[in-house]
């Protein structure tokens, strides 16, 4: 008998106002193994299983890794979804998404697919978090109106989780004007920065109508310049439109296009990058903190970071035997006694010269600010090769990253080989001709190499993990010199299922085991554990010597991720970080992401990108880039180099920001400094842009007064007894205040 998957036929008003129909599904029969006969409708399935494709097929108790499962989805799609709307040639199919690659048939016929499987042209490419709709004709598209159809997906998952998941499958016939795409794109450097307007058809009928393009202020609503054109818009031949702005300003592009026949519209808006870092000065500036910490007898390796006009010339008076600093700003070698060796280091280049007085504390602990740099896996997912961290590590110094701390090159997950050597030592595959040769390349540039792994039997990829290795393993990241280790639970789980007790002590063990064998390594190793959070960790985990851990799940690049894991989940760990020891919120999400070789911009909006390292440096968070370093554009190094805002997440004191005001969809976040100041974030997480007072909130902060008030962004000081704000919707201001 066959089995009835919740097909439920629904009638909706759209946003224009027409009626349509959609077929919603959220059950399918599923089967491990990859036979291409599954795609064709005669196919037999009813001894396959059953499964949510709202929902990964983790989170319903099955691991599938490295393989194929397919999913089939019996349904009748009846004549009547071609009633009330205005064209009657494509139908559309909206799927859920699916990690990592899939191929989509109707009826035996491919009607879509997105990433790629190994075998590929390419070679095999994740897109688990890319759109997948898939329009057919409705004549010659292979629909069998008023008849059963089957829609089956060929999915293939690389790495838990897996599967179809996020929302049901639909099928629906569009309205005309639903056919149309509004796309802005933005070229902000350069002195006459563009805002572009691309419109694009996806359906066989023309779009002929009216566009009005229009670039607003968002502080005053003021339209700055504006362009109104009649168009028709053909399948494959875009339409665009450019405007000039101004990049130091908050303003919003807006697009309204209205059907000539049938008056119905489509609206778009994108608030445009925006530049409020002032260009550095070109006298030599010190970006660095003047304190770093390294045990005796490790390895010194330390960049500092100096701004201004190239080239610039870093010597020091009084270096004490064992240590070397080149004129390039690399300090290294070794004391192998505890010490806290002080020295004037002097930038000198053709504008002037700074100094700064720098310590060097040889002592037991690491990591007295939170580490600056950059990890592979928001960019380049499993793809990441020594080519690729190399080229990454060229653009952070050449982009003048280098310059402001950013110093961590961190490889993600995707560098281990299927099998170990012989002799039970980790092997790489043959992205990564040398570890040891990349460390030493990397080191030469006073950069840091880090490396990933699990205490379980496989990765989140499903590469090789370190159970029943450690030991080998802490040793090898010694010899290739590496100086950052990220230890991600994933694999563990199907260890620790297996315990009896499964108390916070379970959580511990793995991770105590792996803090042996690294202390045992004559080098400082920087021990960041990725567990999610479980069992409390910023309870214990400097008990492991951890010198940071996840607090949450993995973020991603939308407003809804970041708000949670920021906002939500960050409240009240201020207690548990300090130096040596941070939560850890997990890796930036600005710039080009896109977690394989598929990269794209953030879809964090301008203002969002700017509350995001905002709210992480308060947190005292991880510094780690997570996009293309060689793609930056101006906005997004604009973003990342602000001397000030930096200083606030390596400030010494080292004490975490923490919610101190909650009031409606204001939140204002706080910390105090080594200074005696305080630093100051107040966010608008609502949906509307709002007017704030900041004077409206001192009481409820313990302020009485305001003696001074610094706007880190901007750099520049304001009137502590006037500061006043449209703070636009997720966006926010920055201050440092003392009272």
């Amino acid at each position: 008998m066959k089995k009835i998957f919740f097909l439920t036929l629904l009638a909706a008003c759209s946003v224009l106002g027409a009626v349509a129909q959609n077929i919603s599904i959220t059950k399918a029969r599923f089967h491990q193994g990859d036979d291409m006969n599954w795609a064709k409708p005669e196919a037999a399935d009813a001894d396959w299983g059953e499964m949510d494709i709202t929902k990964t097929w983790d989170d319903q108790g099955h691991r599938f890794n490295n393989t194929f499962v397919w999913y089939r989805i019996h349904l009748t799609i009846p004549s009547s979804l071609m009633k009330g709307v205005d064209q009657q040639k494509t139908v559309v199919f909206d799927l859920p998404s699916a990690d990592d690659a899939d191929e989509t048939y109707l009826n035996g016929k491919l009607i879509g697919k997105t990433g790629r499987f190994h075998g590929d042209q390419g070679g095999y490419q994740s897109a688990w978090n890319a759109r997948r709709s898939y329009s057919v004709d409705a004549k010659s598209g292979g629909i069998r109106w008023d008849q059963e159809n089957v829609i089956a997906v060929r999915v293939y998952n690389a790495g838990e989780p897996g599967g179809l998941f996020g929302r049901p499958l639909t099928v629906r016939v569009p309205n005309i004007t639903d056919g149309l795409r509004m796309q802005f794109s933005e070229a902000p450097d350069g002195k006459q920065p563009l805002c572009t307007l691309e419109l694009n058809n996806e359906y066989p009928a023309n779009q002929v109508g009216t566009v009005t393009f229009n670039i607003i202020d968002r502080q005053t609503g003021a339209v700055k310049g504006t362009l109104t054109r009649k168009i028709t818009v053909r399948k494959g031949k875009p339409v665009t439109l450019s405007l000039p702005y101004d990049k130091t300003e908050r303003y919003v592009a807006s697009a309204k296009y209205v059907d000539a026949k049938s008056g119905k519209f489509v609206e778009r808006q994108r608030p445009l990058k925006f530049l409020l870092t002032p260009p550095a000065p070109a006298t030599p500036r010190f970006n660095t903190p003047a304190v770093f910490g390294v045990r005796p007898g490790s390895p010194v390796i330390f960049r500092f970071g100096v701004s201004g006009e190239k080239p610039i010339k870093i010597t020091a008076d009084n270096l004490p035997a064992g240590l070397n600093l080149t004129e390039e700003g690399v300090l290294s070698g070794s004391i192998d006694h505890p010490a806290e060796i002080t020295f004037t280091a002097t930038a000198e280049n053709a504008k002037g010269r700074a100094q700064q007085q720098f310590t060097l504390k040889v002592g037991s602990k690491i990591a007295l600010t939170p580490p600056m740099g950059w990890n592979s896996w928001n960019c380049w997912g499993l793809s990441v090769s020594q080519e690729k961290v190399m080229s990454s590590a060229q653009a952070l110094i050449e982009k003048g990253l280098a310059d402001y701390g950013y110093c961590y090159m961190n490889i993600d997950d995707g560098w281990e080989a299927p099998e170990r050597n012989p002799d039970g030592t980790i092997a790489v595959n043959e992205k990564f001709p040398s570890m040891k040769a990349l460390g030493d390349w990397l080191h030469e540039r006073g950069l840091k190499f880090g490396i990933y792994s699990s205490p379980g039997d496989f990765t989140c990829g499903g590469y090789l993990g370190s159970i029943d290795h450690e030991q080998q393993d802490a040793e090898s990241y010694n010899s290739w010199g590496i100086d950052y280790l990220k230890y991600d639970w994933c694999g563990y789980g199907r260890e620790h299922a297996k315990e009896k007790d499964k108390g916070v002590a379970s959580y511990v063990r793995p991770y105590l085991l792996m803090q042996k064998h690294l202390r045992d390594q004559p080098r400082d190793i920087f021990y960041s554990l990725c567990q999610y959070g479980m069992a409390k960790v910023w309870e214990w985990g400097r008990f492991v010597d951890a010198n940071s851990w996840r607090t949450t799940g993995d973020i991603n690049d939308s407003w809804r991720s970041m708000y949670d894991i920021g906002f939500r989940q960050q409240a009240g760990l201020a207690p548990y970080a300090a130096p040596g020891h941070w939560n850890d919120p997990d890796m930036l999400i600005v710039g080009k992401v896109g977690w394989s070789s598929n990269l794209r911009d953030s879809r964090l909006t301008p203002d969002e990108q700017y509350t995001h390292i905002t709210l992480w440096t308060l947190l005292a968070s991880n510094m780690l880039i997570g996009c293309d370093i060689a793609q930056m554009d101006e906005f997004t190094i604009n973003l990342l180099c602000n001397n000030e805002v930096n200083a606030i997440n390596q400030d010494l004191l080292g004490q975490q920001a923490d919610r101190v005001v909650e009031a409606g969809d204001i939140q204002i976040w706080a910390r105090p400094l080594a200074d005696g100041s305080h630093a100051v974030g107040i966010f608008n997480v609502g949906s509307k842009d709002l007017k704030v007072n900041f004077s409206d909130y001192l009481q409820a902060m313990g302020i009485s007064q305001l003696q001074s008030a610094r706007d880190l962004w901007r750099q520049k000081d304001l009137n502590p007894s006037s500061l006043q704000w449209v703070i636009p919707t997720h966006g926010c201001e920055y201050l440092k205040v003392r009272y």
